[in-house]
């Protein structure tokens, strides 16, 4: 029998969570709940960390909390602090005092930004820490002493630590509004410079809690959490050799759906699908001893002892939300994203404030995305849009939206198979390809690409569908497919209501590949030619490529051996935004008619070298990449264009993407 507890902000957890007499906390309905049982949540605000005690037994046997129809409801990791006083130093600074008791054992002002991979700041005093200060829900920026608190100046925009490219902060008058914090034995004391607003007449919160909604256990699976706002937690840098929490997340479980929710201001992590503790937890950044690479290679092997499998870890869904303002990921995991959907997300200004830096910044940032489907995602106005970093097999990233960012999508270290396909790929850096083992069909990319090889970091594959590892190696680069996609030659106008501006690109399309041989039997050729030996005669030799079939233009190139490519004198697009809507402008000339490419599948896209492995669905049939950005299926039997879009013709057309 399926029990439906109720929650509102006027009950008690001392009622019996009927409709008529509801519970005043989540946490007490996820006290009592069980499997196949739902807790309904009415209109409100709800400060608190929801850490459910249990989960279904399977999928369809869930645990479900949701909004009640109709109903806003609010979940945040901070509380309200009043009583301000005015410093007498500068009229706009005032200063608090708040009791260490608000915060119970974590207090987020203590607590610093550090771990595995940060690299700035990373100075005694520079450093940031996990508190934050919000002025009607705006979030301030840290700076490290008092004095700052009065002096400290605007500026409109940061430079990228990657691509050294100037891009927009998070908003460019929030500059100004900052705090300092110093932690005593029995209080707080938080100065902050709010400027011609008096916060003790406006809603001035500080986060206090870690997560908003987040199991302690591990193994809580099956619970769907949907049509919240879940904001202000003081989640801390989740790298992959860490403990990983976020905002909210299953903490190494199964089967979790997370859906219909807006979610914002998660200090590190908004969504973690990420792995736990006891798989290593910053142990380069504490021990100094191996690099951290070495210890994430010991957390695959760790993780398979305490047993990561499709059987206990991963298969969530991930939908539907809009997540923003977050200082490191919207949506990160390590090992525990294994077998998920990411589908349907508005991700956006995600990593632009740049208080602190590191290597696990992106909108989407994964490690061990085996047979993970990234699929009609927007991802915007961050510093990078997909980050697909290790073990990238089995996984496809199709019909995403991504523009206005720092980067679009960047594969490392990884062996494949995975396929990129339907995809608009609008910044100026579009693809950065650390890897080997892809399919590239039907994208748009406008800026560049790409391609390194890595030598020195061999890392994992897997057997197909799988997460027992088959072996590891290095590199080598290239091992890749491009298939029906359409360069537009680094040159992409983007208006939003703002001054529209075109990126100048250089090294854009697959000319990166010459010099590899463009089929298996070239490449043995090229091997058997080598002197005797064994694992000495393979690095010099550039892999295969298999490219055929692409449209270029402006600056972009192909590959010198490529089959069949067209080249167009222009391709212009602009990316618009709308309200809500998003618009590709398109200006094509006749000439682009002339490449029609038949619907690939995994017929058409040789076996992956390394991993031997074929291009499968995840039920291991082949894979079949037959429907385009917009959702539209195309025929078999049929041809379409280069590109994205089935429908997409010489000629001006607007045609909406979101």
């Amino acid at each position: 029998m399926i029990t439906v507890l109720h929650v509102a902000t006027t009950g008690s957890d001392q009622a019996d969570g009927s409709a008529a007499s509801p519970f005043r906390t989540i946490g007490r309905a996820a006290e009592l709940a069980r499997a196949g049982d739902r807790v309904v949540v009415r209109e409100g605000e709800y400060r608190e960390w929801v850490r459910p005690a249990r989960g279904g037994l399977s999928d369809l046997r869930r645990i479900t909390y949701e909004a009640a129809e109709g109903a806003h409801v609010v979940i945040k990791g901070s509380e309200r602090v009043t009583g301000w006083k005015h410093t007498g130093e500068v009229g706009t600074v005032w200063t608090v005092e708040v009791p260490n008791a608000l915060f119970g054992s974590f207090n987020p002002f203590a607590e610093e930004v550090v771990g595995d991979w940060v690299v700035r700041p990373i100075e005694a005093g520079a450093r940031k820490h996990l508190g934050d200060v919000y002025l009607d829900g705006r979030s301030f920026y840290e700076v490290g002493s008092r004095e700052e608190v009065s002096t400290a100046a605007r500026h409109d925009e940061i430079v990228d630590d990657w691509t050294s490219r100037p891009v927009p902060v998070a908003d460019a008058d929030q500059t100004t509004y900052v705090w300092h914090a110093q932690v005593g034995s029995e209080a707080t004391t938080i100065w902050a410079n709010f400027h011609d607003a008096d916060p003790n007449e406006r809603l001035v919160e500080i986060n206090v809690r870690r997560s908003v909604f987040y199991p302690t256990e591990h193994h809580v699976d099956y619970i769907t959490v949907r049509g919240f706002e879940l904001c202000q937690a003081a989640t801390p840098w989740a790298p992959p050799t860490a403990d990983q929490p976020g905002l909210i997340g299953p903490n190494w479980a199964k089967g979790w759906v997370i859906e219909d929710n807006l979610i914002h201001d998660a200090k590190c992590v908004a969504v973690s699908i990420g792995k736990e503790a006891s798989t290593g937890d910053n142990n380069y950044t504490l021990r100094g001893d191996k690099p951290g690479y070495q210890y994430q290679l010991e957390s695959v092997f760790s993780a398979q002892q305490i047993g990561w499998d499709q059987e206990h870890i991963g298969s969530h869904v991930i939908r539907r939300n809009t997540i923003y303002d977050c200082g490191q990921c919207a949506i990160a995991g390590h090992l525990g994203c294994v077998f998920s959907t990411i589908e349907d997300n508005h991700i956006y200004r995600i990593a632009l404030k740049r208080e602190f830096y590191g290597h696990e910044i992106a909108g989407i940032k994964l490690h061990a995305a085996i047979d993970v489907e990234i699929t009609h995602n927007r991802i915007h106005s961050c510093s990078l849009g997909i980050w697909l970093d290790w073990q990238t097999q089995g996984t496809r990233v199709a019909r995403n939206l991504l523009y206005d960012n720092s980067r679009d999508l960047f594969v490392e270290v990884s062996h494949g198979p995975y396929v990129i396909d339907h995809n608009i790929l609008a910044s100026p850096v579009s693809i950065e390809s650390f890897s080997q083992g892809g399919a590239y069909v039907g994208n748009l990319v406008c800026g560049t690409l790409g391609l390194t090889q890595v030598m020195d970091r061999a890392t994992p594959y897997h057997r197909p569908h799988s997460t027992q590892v088959a072996g590891y190696a290095v590199i080598y680069g290239a091992d890749d497919r491009w298939v029906g996609n359409l360069f537009a030659g680094g040159e992409v106008e983007l208006a939003y209501g703002r001054e529209a501006h075109t990126y100048d690109g250089a090294g854009v399309g697959t000319a990166g590949y010459d010099g590899h041989p463009s089929t298996f039997e070239d490449y043995l050729a090229l091997i058997d030619a080598q002197p005797p030996g064994d694992h000495n005669r393979f690095p010099e030799v550039p892999q295969a490529v298999y490219i055929r079939h692409n449209a270029y233009a402006g600056a972009a190139t192909a590959y010198a051996a490529e089959e069949g490519p067209l080249r167009l004198d222009r391709a212009d697009f602009t990316i618009i935004e709308e309200a809500d809507a998003v618009f590709l402008e398109a200006d094509l000339p006749p000439s682009f008619e002339g490449l029609q490419v038949t619907v690939v599948t995994g017929a058409d896209l040789p076996r992956v070298r390394f991993v031997d492995a074929d291009f499968e669905e995840r039920d291991g049939s082949p894979v079949t990449v037959d429907r385009d950005l917009l959702g539209e299926r195309k025929n078999l039997d049929r041809r379409y264009p280069a590109g994205p879009i089935a429908t997409l013709s010489a000629g001006t057309s607007r045609i909406r993407v979101w």
